[in-house]
């Protein structure tokens, strides 16, 4: 690498003579100033602040093949603060916020619509969060790992079908199903993977129909 006047403004070129950073200097290495950073292809990697040899503020990441995949805040050379990540159609995929370059809250898109608003740890759904297909959110609860997880609301046209207890992704526990024309109670009782199972009331007209034990989703006395 060849770098030109190493104290003040300066230029760093790679051994074929490419130009990647052009900005302040002390003592020969990037320091406290204004810099503009390029990959190796003459792409715009980042511009902004450097503090001590580590870029600060807002800059646009391209990978190998020059396609731009994150614009927003770095700190350290790394994600931090707002910003958005995109495929490499140039569809945005996640927007919000950013800590040491994982998601902790905000949007994630798929073929450009929202499937995910909440929290994110580990990059997968850990926290509160509403999930959306099609535009409608069918969703709205807490999350673990990715999975629904603890209390939770499913929708179905943007008409409330279902609260209560979720595990693994899946009902569990005590909840609540509503006819969605009137909202009227249909169900109140116990769950396990997905299904009626333990002590129920089926409802109907708000008058109870059924009530007693239910075994995979079947009255356990079949009437």
């Amino acid at each position: 690498m060849t770098i030109i006047n190493g104290a003040g403004k300066g230029k760093e070129y790679s051994n074929e003579g490419e130009l990647i950073y052009e900005g302040e200097y002390l003592d020969g290495i990037r320091y406290n100033g204004k810099g503009v950073e390029y990959n190796y292809n003459g792409d715009l990697f980042f511009k902004g602040e450097y503090i001590n040899g580590q870029s600060k503020g807002y800059g646009k990441i391209h990978n190998c093949n020059g396609w731009l995949i994150y614009e927003g805040e770095i700190t350290n050379s790394l994600r931090n603060g707002r910003g958005k990540c995109f495929n490499a159609k140039g569809e945005i995929e996640y927007e919000g916020e950013f800590l040491n370059d994982h998601f902790i809250k905000g949007k994630k898109y798929k073929h450009q619509q929202l499937v995910y608003d909440g929290e994110f740890y580990n990059q997968q759904y850990n926290g509160k969060g509403k999930e959306y297909r099609n535009g409608f959110m069918i969703y709205e609860g807490e999350f673990k790992n990715g999975k629904r997880e603890g209390y939770g609301k499913e929708y179905i046209n943007n008409q409330l079908a279902f609260e209560g207890e979720f595990a693994n992704g899946k009902k569990d526990g005590k909840g609540k199903e509503y006819y969605l024309k009137y909202h009227n109670l249909r169900f109140e009782g116990e769950y396990k993977n997905g299904k009626r199972h333990g002590q129920g009331k089926e409802y109907k007209y708000n008058k109870v129909v059924y009530e007693g034990l239910y075994i995979n989703d079947e009255r356990a006395n079949n009437n």
